[in-house]
């Protein structure tokens, strides 16, 4: 099964995404998140979309991108925090 993101939200052509990420270190095992930013597109007389990440931000685009960079950032300050909490309090 291919890596899923652990939240995103999309507007318009553009999508912004939440990993889960683990690494392995000398004392174990380290969780942490990483944010992506795609835009969605079709290329002329072609009928696939594709996907590219964001690098190049158009003046129409900040608008967008900064209502989606906020939620991430409720999202990882927040509800992850909750999150994580519950599962260790399950364990």
């Amino acid at each position: 099964m291919a890596n899923q993101p652990i939240k995103k939200w999309r507007v318009s052509n553009m999508e912004v995404c939440i990993w889960d990420n683990k690494k392995q270190i000398e004392n174990g095992e380290v969780n942490y998140k990483t944010v992506t930013l795609t835009r969605s597109f079709k290329k002329k007389n072609e009928d696939i979309w594709r996907s590219e990440v964001i690098n190049n931000v158009r003046r129409s685009d900040i608008p967008k991108l900064i209502t989606m960079l906020d939620k991430a950032q409720d999202f990882l300050y927040f509800e992850v925090q909750d999150l994580e909490k519950e599962k260790e309090e399950g364990d």
